[in-house]
């Protein structure tokens, strides 16, 4: 099962059509860390990570992680081997924190984008979120909250991500 991003404002899945947000900056083949752009091409997908703490373990196939204040994903290029990884936060590497205090990461899948042998400097921290206003991402991919619960549902662990 392929997740589509059709274009800027379109998540396709199966029969389902949702709306979605993408980065401020449109889509790239050429993506850089910062940039405010969406990758192009077909990823695998991660964990759900989900906040135990604002919402009830969802009904998914993927396995299901609790977020923890101290969980973040390094977005630090001076430190490849941890780049692009989640960590446990540390006041020396630059990181996403997991635990925000907005809403948009009460729910989140990482998109294997530059993941299984990173590069350091092309790109980290491409989720799947939540948006209230659909208001462009630094770069993710983020649906109203109704809408990734129906995705939850319907993707498995092995599902890809393909954007357009």
């Amino acid at each position: 099962m392929t997740i589509i991003i059709k274009n800027k404002h379109t998540l396709k899945i199966d029969d389902f059509e949702f709306r979605c947000c993408i980065g401020k900056k449109g889509y790239t083949t050429n993506k850089k860390e910062g940039d405010k752009k969406t990758p192009k091409g077909t990823f695998k997908i991660g964990n759900l990570y989900f906040r135990s703490d604002r919402i009830n373990k969802p009904i998914t196939s993927l396995k299901c992680i609790k977020i923890k204040k101290e969980m973040g994903w390094c977005n630090d290029v001076n430190f490849p081997k941890k780049y692009n990884k989640p960590i446990k936060i540390k006041k020396n590497i630059r990181h996403e924190k997991l635990k925000r205090n907005d809403y948009k990461y009460n729910l989140v899948i990482p998109i294997k984008y530059n993941y299984t042998k990173p590069i350091v400097g092309l790109g980290s921290c491409i989720f799947i979120h939540l948006t209230k206003n659909y208001k462009p991402t630094a770069g993710c991919v983020a649906l109203k909250e109704k809408d990734f619960f129906i995705l939850l549902k319907l993707i498995k662990k092995n599902s890809l991500i393909k954007i357009c």
